[in-house]
C-alpha cells in the first residue's frame, strides 16, 4: 500500500494495478488529484501530542474548543468532550466514529463477504455526486439515466464537467423498463467508458424495482461491463422509503459490488432523507473495494483532495449530532415511524389518483420516496398548468417538461392529498378547454 502522503504517479499506480477498468474510467481531473501532505495532514500526524501548533483554530491552549456561550446553548451533543469537538474543524475525511457508525448502519443485512470502503463524508449528498463527477465524468463522457430524472444531474455532470447526459423513459407502457441504461448508452463505442446513475427509490419517479426488474437491471449492467469500464452510481438519497411489502428496499450497490471487474459500484448515501435531516448536510461516498485495502486508500486520498479545495472539511456540528442519533438504542423506531407516516401520504395518494380521471391524469407507478409523477394530456403544458395552478388554485406542483408534473405527497398530509389531485383535474380540465392564467 502506498503511503498516505504519496504523490498521484504512485496512488495512480495502485489504482491502474489493483482496478484497471476504474482506472481507466477517472477524468483527467480524476487522474491528476491526490490528496497531499499539507496542513490537515500534517496536522493529523501531531493530533494527540502534548504541544500542538499546527492547525489554524482557536482553542482554550488544551485542544479544546472556545464555544461562544450563546451558540453552545443551542447545542446538546452529549459530552463537554463532544461538544468541543462539534465546534472545531471535522478531518476532511469525516469524524472516524461516524464512518464507522454509519458503515455499520449501511451494512445491516448485508454478506460478509461484500466489501465496501469506509464512508468518507461529503457535505450532502449532491456534493457526494460532484465529487463523483469531477473524478469519472468529462467533456464527452457518456452518462446514462432513466428519464425523467433529477435535474441537479445535469448540473454536476454535464454542466460541470461537460459531459454528456443520455436518457430513456423509465418506464415502457405503465412497467419498468430493466434495459433503459442499455438504451441510453446505445452509439457508445464499445471500449469507451461510461457512466451510469441509478437512483431507486426514484425522483422524481418515487419508485423501487420489484425483486425480479432489479435482477433484470442487474442484468443488463453487468452486460454492459461486459464491454466497457461502467461506472454505476447508485444515489440512495431515499433508501429505505419504500411502501410496498413485497419489494425489496435493501440498496442496488450490495447486488453490484464485486460482480465484474470492470463494474464500478459507488454508493452515495446520507441523513438528509434517511434520517429526516435536511439541515444537516452530511453526505457519505462509499466504493466496493476492502476497506483496509490500497485500492481504498488511493480513492480516499483523490476524493479528499476534492473536498479540500471546495468545502474544506464536512460540518463537524452536523456530523456529531448525527453521530450522538445513531448510538441512540430509539433511532431505528423513529426512523420506521416516519416511513409509516410517508406510507400513508403514499398510499392515500394511489387511492385518490385511482378514481381520478384517466383521460386527465395518468399516473406512473409509484411506491418509494417522495413523490409521483403524473402524464398529462399532449394538449396541456405542464409548465402552464403550473402557472394556472399558482393563480388559481392555490396550489403548488412541479412542471416536467413537456407533459408531466411532480406531486411531492412527503410534504402533504394525508388529508390534503384528495383536495390537491382534485385541483390539479380539475387544473388539467380548464387548460384543456383553452383558458388562461391570469396575470399576477
Amino acid at each position: 500500500m502506498t503511503e498516505p502522503h504519496a504523490g498521484p504517479d504512485a496512488i495512480n499506480g495502485d489504482l491502474e494495478r489493483d482496478a484497471p477498468a476504474l482506472f481507466r474510467a477517472l477524468s483527467d481531473v480524476g487522474r491528476r488529484v491526490f490528496y497531499p501532505p499539507g496542513i490537515p495532514q500534517q496536522a493529523a500526524q501531531a493530533r494527540g501530542l502534548a504541544l500542538d501548533g499546527t492547525i489554524g483554530q482557536i482553542t482554550d491552549g488544551h485542544g479544546h474548543a472556545l464555544p461562544l456561550p450563546e451558540m453552545e446553548a443551542m447545542l446538546a451533543v452529549g459530552s463537554a468532550e463532544r461538544l468541543s469537538r462539534a465546534f472545531l474543524y471535522s478531518p476532511v475525511e469525516g469524524v472516524p466514529e461516524l464512518r464507522q457508525a454509519w458503515r455499520a448502519r449501511q451494512r445491516r443485512g448485508v454478506d460478509d463477504a461484500l466489501s465496501s470502503t469506509l464512508p468518507l463524508v461529503t457535505n450532502g449528498l449532491t456534493h457526494g455526486l460532484s465529487i463523483v463527477a469531477d473524478l469519472f465524468a468529462g467533456p464527452g463522457r457518456a452518462v446514462a439515466v432513466a428519464a425523467p430524472f433529477w435535474g441537479n444531474y445535469r448540473q454536476a455532470f454535464a454542466l460541470r464537467t461537460g459531459a454528456e447526459m443520455r436518457s430513456t423513459p423509465a418506464f415502457r407502457e405503465g412497467r419498468f423498463n430493466a434495459g433503459v441504461i442499455a438504451e441510453a448508452l446505445e452509439g457508445v463505442p464499445a471500449g469507451t467508458p461510461a457512466i451510469a446513475i441509478v437512483n431507486a427509490p426514484s425522483n422524481p419517479g418515487g419508485y423501487m424495482p420489484t425483486a425480479s426488474e432489479r435482477e433484470a437491471l442487474v442484468r443488463s449492467l453487468l452486460a454492459l461491463a461486459e464491454q466497457r469500464p461502467l461506472v454505476v452510481v447508485v444515489d440512495d438519497a431515499y433508501a429505505g422509503l419504500v411502501y410496498d411489502p413485497s419489494v425489496p428496499r435493501g440498496s442496488l450497490f450490495w447486488q453490484l459490488a464485486g460482480r465484474h471487474p470492470n463494474l464500478v459500484a459507488v454508493k452515495i448515501d446520507g441523513v438528509t432523507k434517511e434520517l429526516s435531516f435536511f439541515g444537516g448536510r452530511v453526505g457519505f461516498l462509499t466504493f466496493a473495494a476492502p476497506a483496509d485495502s490500497a485500492l481504498a486508500a488511493a480513492l480516499a486520498s483523490k476524493v479528499k483532495s476534492l473536498v479540500r479545495s471546495t468545502v474544506g472539511s464536512p460540518v463537524a456540528v452536523s456530523q456529531m449530532v448525527v453521530l450522538g442519533a445513531l448510538e441512540c438504542p430509539s433511532l431505528e423506531a423513529s426512523v420506521e415511524a416516519v416511513r409509516l407516516r410517508l406510507a400513508r401520504r403514499c398510499h392515500a395518494l394511489q387511492e385518490v389518483l385511482a378514481e381520478a380521471d384517466a383521460e386527465l391524469l395518468r399516473p406512473w407507478p409509484f411506491n418509494a420516496g417522495c413523490f409521483a409523477v403524473i402524464e398529462l394530456p399532449e394538449r396541456v403544458d405542464a409548465e402552464a398548468l403550473r402557472q394556472h395552478l399558482l393563480a388559481r388554485h392555490e396550489t403548488g406542483i412541479i412542471s416536467i417538461a413537456p407533459h408531466h408534473v411532480r406531486i411531492a405527497f412527503c410534504s402533504l398530509s394525508s388529508e390534503a392529498i384528495p383536495e390537491l389531485v382534485h385541483r390539479l383535474e380539475r387544473g388539467v380540465r380548464e387548460q384543456m378547454k383553452g383558458r388562461r392564467p391570469r396575470r399576477r
